[in-house]
Protein backbone atom coordinates (compact mmCIF):
# COMPACT_ATOMS: atom_id res chain seq x y z
CA UNK A 1 0.00 0.00 0.00
CA UNK A 2 2.84 2.38 0.92
CA UNK A 3 4.66 1.53 -2.35
CA UNK A 4 1.47 2.18 -4.31
CA UNK A 5 0.99 5.55 -2.59
CA UNK A 6 4.61 6.56 -3.34
CA UNK A 7 4.14 5.62 -6.99
CA UNK A 8 0.89 7.63 -7.14
CA UNK A 9 2.66 10.69 -5.76
CA UNK A 10 5.49 10.22 -8.25
CA UNK A 11 3.05 9.96 -11.16
CA UNK A 12 1.26 13.10 -9.98
CA UNK A 13 4.60 14.92 -9.90
CA UNK A 14 5.35 13.74 -13.44
CA UNK A 15 1.90 14.88 -14.59
CA UNK A 16 2.43 18.31 -13.03
CA UNK A 17 5.78 18.63 -14.78
CA UNK A 18 4.19 17.70 -18.11
CA UNK A 19 1.43 20.27 -17.62
CA UNK A 20 3.94 23.01 -16.77
CA UNK A 21 5.94 22.23 -19.88
CA UNK A 22 2.88 22.96 -22.04
CA UNK A 23 2.83 26.69 -21.29
CA UNK A 24 5.12 29.60 -22.12
CA UNK A 25 6.45 31.62 -19.20
CA UNK A 26 4.46 34.77 -18.49
CA UNK A 27 7.78 36.62 -18.06
CA UNK A 28 8.84 35.86 -21.62
CA UNK A 29 7.33 38.33 -24.13
CA UNK A 30 6.18 37.24 -27.57
CA UNK A 31 4.51 34.11 -28.84
CA UNK A 32 5.82 30.71 -27.85
CA UNK A 33 7.32 28.55 -30.57
CA UNK A 34 4.63 26.06 -31.65
CA UNK A 35 5.52 22.51 -30.63
CA UNK A 36 4.78 21.51 -34.22
CA UNK A 37 7.54 23.75 -35.62
CA UNK A 38 10.08 21.41 -37.18
CA UNK A 39 13.43 20.53 -35.64
CA UNK A 40 16.05 23.29 -35.70
CA UNK A 41 18.89 24.79 -33.68
CA UNK A 42 16.84 27.94 -33.02
CA UNK A 43 14.30 26.67 -30.50
CA UNK A 44 13.97 24.71 -27.26
CA UNK A 45 12.95 21.07 -27.21
CA UNK A 46 12.60 17.80 -25.32
CA UNK A 47 15.43 16.15 -27.26
CA UNK A 48 18.67 17.79 -28.36
CA UNK A 49 20.97 16.43 -31.06
CA UNK A 50 24.64 17.52 -31.04
CA UNK A 51 26.05 16.80 -34.51
CA UNK A 52 29.65 16.17 -33.45
CA UNK A 53 31.75 15.52 -30.39
CA UNK A 54 35.42 14.62 -30.40
CA UNK A 55 38.56 14.82 -28.28
CA UNK A 56 42.15 13.68 -28.46
CA UNK A 57 42.90 10.21 -27.06
CA UNK A 58 45.54 11.49 -24.63
CA UNK A 59 45.00 15.26 -24.52
CA UNK A 60 42.13 17.61 -25.23
CA UNK A 61 44.34 20.58 -26.01
CA UNK A 62 44.30 20.46 -29.82
CA UNK A 63 41.08 18.44 -30.26
CA UNK A 64 38.11 18.73 -27.95
CA UNK A 65 34.43 19.62 -27.62
CA UNK A 66 32.68 21.68 -24.99
CA UNK A 67 29.05 20.63 -24.68
CA UNK A 68 26.61 23.17 -23.22
CA UNK A 69 23.03 22.51 -22.12
CA UNK A 70 20.49 24.80 -20.46
CA UNK A 71 17.14 24.31 -18.77
CA UNK A 72 15.11 27.42 -19.67
CA UNK A 73 12.21 26.47 -17.39
CA UNK A 74 11.86 28.97 -14.53
CA UNK A 75 8.99 27.24 -12.76
CA UNK A 76 9.21 25.78 -9.27
CA UNK A 77 9.55 22.04 -9.79
CA UNK A 78 10.75 22.51 -13.36
CA UNK A 79 13.85 20.37 -12.88
CA UNK A 80 15.29 18.69 -15.96
CA UNK A 81 16.45 15.08 -15.91
CA UNK A 82 18.42 14.54 -19.11
CA UNK A 83 19.62 11.19 -20.42
CA UNK A 84 22.77 11.64 -22.51
CA UNK A 85 23.68 9.11 -25.21
CA UNK A 86 27.17 9.23 -26.71
CA UNK A 87 27.01 7.49 -30.11
CA UNK A 88 30.36 6.77 -31.75
CA UNK A 89 30.89 6.87 -35.52
CA UNK A 90 30.97 3.07 -35.43
CA UNK A 91 27.59 2.98 -33.60
CA UNK A 92 28.81 1.90 -30.12
CA UNK A 93 26.94 3.69 -27.33
CA UNK A 94 27.76 5.02 -23.88
CA UNK A 95 25.37 6.96 -21.68
CA UNK A 96 25.08 9.09 -18.55
CA UNK A 97 22.65 11.47 -16.84
CA UNK A 98 22.80 15.19 -16.19
CA UNK A 99 20.22 16.95 -14.01
CA UNK A 100 19.45 20.68 -14.14
CA UNK A 101 17.45 22.83 -11.76
CA UNK A 102 15.22 25.59 -13.22
CA UNK A 103 17.27 28.18 -15.15
CA UNK A 104 20.46 26.15 -14.70
CA UNK A 105 23.09 25.81 -17.41
CA UNK A 106 25.94 23.30 -17.46
CA UNK A 107 28.99 22.52 -19.58
CA UNK A 108 31.37 19.60 -19.85
CA UNK A 109 34.32 18.57 -22.03
CA UNK A 110 34.29 15.51 -24.26
CA UNK A 111 37.81 14.76 -23.04
CA UNK A 112 36.47 14.38 -19.48
CA UNK A 113 33.49 12.19 -20.39
CA UNK A 114 34.39 10.09 -23.44
CA UNK A 115 38.01 10.78 -24.49
CA UNK A 116 39.38 9.71 -27.85
CA UNK A 117 35.97 9.11 -29.48
CA UNK A 118 34.21 10.83 -32.39
CA UNK A 119 30.46 10.73 -32.78
CA UNK A 120 27.25 12.53 -31.93
CA UNK A 121 25.24 13.11 -28.73
CA UNK A 122 21.53 12.74 -28.03
CA UNK A 123 20.25 14.57 -24.92
CA UNK A 124 16.74 13.42 -24.00
CA UNK A 125 14.43 14.79 -21.29
CA UNK A 126 13.06 12.02 -19.05
CA UNK A 127 11.04 11.92 -15.85
CA UNK A 128 12.88 11.82 -12.54
CA UNK A 129 11.32 8.57 -11.31
CA UNK A 130 11.33 5.99 -14.10
CA UNK A 131 13.63 7.60 -16.66
CA UNK A 132 10.88 7.56 -19.30
CA UNK A 133 10.95 10.13 -22.14
CA UNK A 134 8.62 13.05 -21.40
CA UNK A 135 7.35 16.29 -22.87
CA UNK A 136 9.72 18.93 -21.50
CA UNK A 137 10.20 21.50 -24.26
CA UNK A 138 12.62 23.69 -22.32
CA UNK A 139 16.06 22.41 -23.30
CA UNK A 140 18.51 24.40 -25.43
CA UNK A 141 22.16 23.70 -26.13
CA UNK A 142 25.20 24.27 -28.27
CA UNK A 143 28.79 23.10 -28.59
CA UNK A 144 32.25 24.45 -29.30
CA UNK A 145 34.37 21.99 -31.24
CA UNK A 146 38.02 22.15 -32.30
CA UNK A 147 39.95 19.52 -34.21
CA UNK A 148 43.61 18.73 -34.59
CA UNK A 149 43.24 19.57 -38.31
CA UNK A 150 42.46 23.19 -37.33
CA UNK A 151 38.73 22.99 -38.04
CA UNK A 152 36.69 24.76 -35.33
CA UNK A 153 33.12 25.97 -34.93
CA UNK A 154 30.27 26.77 -32.57
CA UNK A 155 27.27 24.60 -33.50
CA UNK A 156 23.78 24.85 -32.04
CA UNK A 157 22.13 21.67 -30.81
CA UNK A 158 19.24 20.67 -33.08
CA UNK A 159 16.10 20.61 -30.90
CA UNK A 160 13.15 18.26 -31.39
CA UNK A 161 10.01 19.23 -29.50
CA UNK A 162 7.68 16.70 -27.98
CA UNK A 163 4.38 17.53 -29.70
CA UNK A 164 1.98 15.31 -27.77
CA UNK A 165 1.74 14.47 -24.08
CA UNK A 166 2.99 10.90 -23.42
CA UNK A 167 0.38 8.33 -22.43
CA UNK A 168 0.72 6.09 -19.40
CA UNK A 169 0.99 3.08 -21.71
CA UNK A 170 4.30 4.28 -23.13
CA UNK A 171 6.20 3.75 -19.89
CA UNK A 172 5.44 2.18 -16.51
CA UNK A 173 7.27 0.45 -13.68
CA UNK A 174 7.60 -2.67 -15.82
CA UNK A 175 9.11 -0.94 -18.85
CA UNK A 176 12.68 -1.67 -19.89
CA UNK A 177 12.55 0.30 -23.14
CA UNK A 178 10.52 3.10 -24.71
CA UNK A 179 10.10 4.24 -28.30
CA UNK A 180 10.74 7.85 -29.32
CA UNK A 181 8.78 8.35 -32.55
CA UNK A 182 9.84 11.16 -34.87
CA UNK A 183 6.47 11.14 -36.60
CA UNK A 184 5.27 14.72 -36.16
CA UNK A 185 2.72 13.54 -33.60
CA UNK A 186 4.99 12.42 -30.76
CA UNK A 187 8.22 14.25 -31.67
CA UNK A 188 9.06 16.41 -34.70
CA UNK A 189 9.91 14.63 -37.93
CA UNK A 190 13.56 14.15 -38.92
CA UNK A 191 15.19 15.65 -42.03
CA UNK A 192 15.36 13.32 -45.03
CA UNK A 193 17.44 15.55 -47.33
CA UNK A 194 20.22 17.77 -45.96
CA UNK A 195 22.26 20.33 -47.87
CA UNK A 196 25.35 22.51 -47.63
CA UNK A 197 24.52 25.70 -49.50
CA UNK A 198 28.00 26.98 -50.39
CA UNK A 199 31.35 25.23 -50.78
CA UNK A 200 34.47 27.21 -51.60
CA UNK A 201 37.21 26.00 -53.90
CA UNK A 202 40.21 24.19 -52.42
CA UNK A 203 42.34 26.28 -54.79
CA UNK A 204 41.33 29.30 -52.67
CA UNK A 205 42.55 27.60 -49.51
CA UNK A 206 39.21 26.14 -48.35
CA UNK A 207 39.03 22.79 -46.56
CA UNK A 208 35.34 22.08 -45.93
CA UNK A 209 34.57 19.19 -43.61
CA UNK A 210 31.18 17.49 -43.91
CA UNK A 211 29.61 15.62 -40.97
CA UNK A 212 26.58 13.37 -41.58
CA UNK A 213 24.65 11.49 -38.88
CA UNK A 214 21.92 8.88 -39.01
CA UNK A 215 18.93 9.43 -36.73
CA UNK A 216 17.27 6.22 -35.56
CA UNK A 217 17.96 2.78 -34.15
CA UNK A 218 18.37 1.45 -30.63
CA UNK A 219 20.25 3.63 -28.14
CA UNK A 220 20.60 0.67 -25.81
CA UNK A 221 22.38 -1.79 -28.08
CA UNK A 222 23.37 0.10 -31.24
CA UNK A 223 22.14 3.03 -33.29
CA UNK A 224 21.26 2.71 -36.98
CA UNK A 225 23.82 3.46 -39.67
CA UNK A 226 23.70 5.72 -42.71
CA UNK A 227 24.35 2.96 -45.20
CA UNK A 228 24.68 4.21 -48.78
CA UNK A 229 23.62 7.79 -49.49
CA UNK A 230 22.99 9.40 -52.85
CA UNK A 231 24.12 12.95 -53.51
CA UNK A 232 23.95 15.75 -56.04
CA UNK A 233 26.79 18.25 -56.39
CA UNK A 234 26.11 21.55 -58.18
CA UNK A 235 28.59 24.20 -59.26
CA UNK A 236 27.66 27.90 -59.35
CA UNK A 237 26.78 27.64 -63.05
CA UNK A 238 24.05 25.07 -62.24
CA UNK A 239 25.95 22.08 -63.63
CA UNK A 240 25.24 18.96 -61.59
CA UNK A 241 27.04 15.67 -60.87
CA UNK A 242 25.79 12.69 -58.86
CA UNK A 243 27.67 10.45 -56.43
CA UNK A 244 27.22 7.92 -53.64
CA UNK A 245 28.89 7.63 -50.24
CA UNK A 246 28.68 5.02 -47.49
CA UNK A 247 28.91 5.56 -43.74
CA UNK A 248 28.21 4.15 -40.32
CA UNK A 249 26.30 6.06 -37.65
CA UNK A 250 28.45 9.05 -38.56
CA UNK A 251 30.36 10.00 -41.70
CA UNK A 252 32.96 12.76 -41.50
CA UNK A 253 35.28 13.80 -44.33
CA UNK A 254 36.73 16.88 -46.02
CA UNK A 255 35.43 17.67 -49.50
CA UNK A 256 38.28 16.95 -51.88
CA UNK A 257 39.16 15.04 -55.04
CA UNK A 258 38.60 11.86 -53.02
CA UNK A 259 35.29 12.76 -51.33
CA UNK A 260 32.76 12.66 -52.75
CA UNK A 261 33.87 10.76 -55.85
CA UNK A 262 32.61 12.81 -58.77
CA UNK A 263 33.75 13.08 -62.37
CA UNK A 264 35.32 15.46 -63.10
CA UNK A 265 36.95 15.65 -59.67
CA UNK A 266 36.02 18.40 -57.19
CA UNK A 267 39.05 20.64 -57.78
CA UNK A 268 38.31 20.62 -61.51
CA UNK A 269 34.54 21.01 -61.09
CA UNK A 270 34.92 23.92 -58.62
CA UNK A 271 38.14 25.74 -59.63
CA UNK A 272 39.68 28.85 -58.07
CA UNK A 273 37.23 31.69 -57.52
CA UNK A 274 34.18 29.44 -57.89
CA UNK A 275 31.77 27.76 -55.48
CA UNK A 276 29.27 24.94 -55.40
CA UNK A 277 26.66 23.29 -53.19
CA UNK A 278 25.68 19.73 -52.33
CA UNK A 279 22.81 17.69 -50.92
CA UNK A 280 22.64 14.18 -49.44
CA UNK A 281 19.82 11.68 -49.00
CA UNK A 282 18.87 8.04 -49.14
CA UNK A 283 17.14 7.33 -52.45
CA UNK A 284 14.26 5.59 -50.68
CA UNK A 285 13.74 8.66 -48.49
CA UNK A 286 13.32 6.30 -45.55
CA UNK A 287 16.09 7.38 -43.19
CA UNK A 288 16.59 10.43 -40.99
CA UNK A 289 19.77 12.49 -41.46
CA UNK A 290 21.35 15.40 -39.62
CA UNK A 291 24.72 17.02 -40.16
CA UNK A 292 27.07 19.99 -40.06
CA UNK A 293 29.88 21.56 -42.06
CA UNK A 294 33.06 23.26 -40.81
CA UNK A 295 35.37 25.25 -43.08
CA UNK A 296 39.06 25.89 -42.51
CA UNK A 297 41.01 28.41 -44.57
CA UNK A 298 44.63 29.08 -43.65
CA UNK A 299 44.41 32.47 -45.41
CA UNK A 300 41.66 33.83 -43.12
CA UNK A 301 44.00 36.25 -41.37
CA UNK A 302 45.45 37.66 -44.59
CA UNK A 303 42.67 37.44 -47.20
CA UNK A 304 39.42 39.41 -47.19
CA UNK A 305 37.54 36.55 -48.84
CA UNK A 306 38.81 33.73 -46.62
CA UNK A 307 36.81 32.57 -43.58
CA UNK A 308 36.74 29.93 -40.90
CA UNK A 309 33.68 28.53 -39.11
CA UNK A 310 30.78 26.18 -39.42
CA UNK A 311 27.04 25.58 -39.12
CA UNK A 312 24.48 22.79 -39.17
CA UNK A 313 23.33 21.54 -42.57
CA UNK A 314 20.05 22.82 -44.00
CA UNK A 315 16.98 20.56 -43.82
CA UNK A 316 15.25 20.39 -47.21
CA UNK A 317 12.66 17.63 -46.75
CA UNK A 318 11.27 15.56 -43.88
CA UNK A 319 10.89 11.91 -42.96
CA UNK A 320 8.18 11.08 -40.41
CA UNK A 321 8.88 7.35 -40.02
CA UNK A 322 11.98 7.29 -37.81
CA UNK A 323 12.33 6.27 -34.17
CA UNK A 324 14.79 5.66 -31.37
CA UNK A 325 14.32 2.77 -29.00
CA UNK A 326 15.77 3.87 -25.66
CA UNK A 327 16.47 2.02 -22.40
CA UNK A 328 14.36 3.00 -19.39
CA UNK A 329 15.91 3.17 -15.94
CA UNK A 330 15.83 5.77 -13.13
CA UNK A 331 18.13 8.82 -13.30
CA UNK A 332 21.29 8.57 -11.24
CA UNK A 333 21.24 12.20 -10.11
Amino acid sequence: MRTSRKLSHALLAIFALVVMSSFALAADPGLAYPATSEASDQKAGSLLFYNIYTSGPTSGTSENTRINITNTNSSVGGDAFVHLYFVSAGCAIADSYICLTPNQTASFLASDIDPGVKGYIVAMAVDGVLGCPIRFNWLIGDEYVKMATGHAANLGAVAFTRVSTPTTEECNTGSFTAVVNFNGVDYNCTPAVVALDNIGSRADGNDTMIILNRVGGNLGIGAASLGTLFGLFYDDAENVLSFSVTGGCQLMSSISNNFPRITPRFETFVPAGRTGWVKFYNQTGQIGILGAAINLNANAASSAGAFNGGHNLHHLTLNCNQAYTVPVFPPSC
